[in-house]
């Protein structure tokens, strides 16, 4: 006798085919793009050079993997930082690096037009340019032509100095001092935020010493930079920096920083208001400081730090401070407040503090 199958048993089975056919087409779909575990690397770069590992274009690699990242400039050219609208693993500053997939990037490799400085005249004609990239080719002091009206206390009506990249202009090339100094800088703006030699930054600046500098400004004030958003290698300060008022944002080398700042340091004096540090005032979005170090007083109201004032969303690694602190609330000898999303690492103080 044969035996007919129940309604019950037709629909189980068709149901059971489409969930087969359905993880077969899945499967199918994961063979051709690699998986969950893969990403995409997307590699351009701007007028003046090209990227020679891996090449330009768009790239498969396995989610932990380590891929080279190589630069290379044209004849009158230089590197100036590599930019991604990502959070990224790569020295953002330095022309060799790599970067570890854990998503997919858009990275681009950014060049400039090398122009050369020698005097307070080429200095202050930056502005004029930001995208450039820039070689100091000696020491630059109170001696040096243009300083007396460019960045002397009687330059621009007694406010000394005014800063490169000031707002709502940034600064987005490169400034390579090969080691040189500027010396005798002096800014006395109290009404100013993003206060410092270069105001707002979003390039790189790199292998520069400014020495014997007495700087004042509002909020996001630096000896360096007021506010940075891109790339400070191997850069030194040593003088004083001051907040006017309720100033936020204040730091002996960098004000606000949600770039990178490596082996760099400062020494002498930081005051203000709120997120005071003896190299950082603030860090902030994915920022990173590593190999640094300050010796700088920091005294302050509100989130002082030896190192950093504040930091969040950021990363410290390998670095120390050791000068004088004094604050309200949240003050550390390393760091004065360390809010969310925040790693710190080999880092240690000098300093007689109950915080970080």
């Amino acid at each position: 006798m044969k035996i007919m199958p129940s309604s019950r048993t037709c629909h189980y089975a068709l149901r059971l085919g489409i969930f087969l056919l359905i993880a077969a087409l899945i499967a199918g779909i994961g063979g051709c793009t690699g998986g969950s575990h893969q990403h995409q690397l997307t590699i351009t770069s701007t007028v003046g050079g090209n990227v020679t590992e891996p090449g330009e274009g768009t790239f498969i690699y396995d989610q932990g993997a380590v891929v080279n990242l190589v630069a290379e400039a044209e004849a009158g050219y230089g590197f100036v930082r590599w930019v991604s609208g990502n959070r990224i693993s790569a020295d953002i500053g330095a022309a060799k690096t790599t970067v570890i997939m854990s998503g997919n990037y858009s990275i681009a490799a950014r060049f400039g037009e090398i122009m050369e400085v020698r005097d307070w005249h080429d200095l202050d004609a930056i502005r004029d340019n930001l995208d450039s990239y820039y070689l100091l080719m000696n020491d630059i002091d109170s001696t040096t032509p243009g300083y007396a009206e460019l960045a002397g206390p009687g330059a621009n009506g007694g406010m000394g100095w005014q800063p490169i990249g000031a707002t709502p202009d940034v600064f987005s090339g490169a400034f390579d001092g090969q080691g040189h100094q500027i010396r005798d800088l002096y800014i006395d703006r109290p009404d100013e935020n993003n206060v410092g030699l270069f105001g707002r930054v979003d390039g790189a600046i790199r292998d520069i010493g400014v020495v014997n500098a007495s700087v004042t400004g509002h909020a996001l004030v630096g000896g360096l930079v007021g506010s940075n958003a891109g790339a400070v290698s191997r850069c030194y300060f040593r003088g004083d920096v001051a907040g006017a008022g309720t100033a936020n944002g204040v730091g002996g080398l960098v004000g606000s920083s949600q770039g990178m700042l490596k082996g760099s340091y400062s020494t002498g004096s930081v005051t203000g208001n709120l997120d005071v540090g003896g190299l950082l005032g603030g860090q902030y979005m994915g920022g990173v400081v590593t190999a640094c170090y300050s010796t700088s007083s920091a005294a302050g109201t509100r989130s002082v730090g030896g190192l950093v004032g504040m930091i969040q969303w950021s990363v410290v690694t390998e670095s120390y401070s050791a000068g004088n602190v004094a604050g309200d609330l949240y003050v550390g000898g390393l760091v004065g407040h360390r809010m969310e999303e925040v790693s710190v690492d080999g880092c240690f103080w000098d300093i007689d503090s109950s915080g970080w």
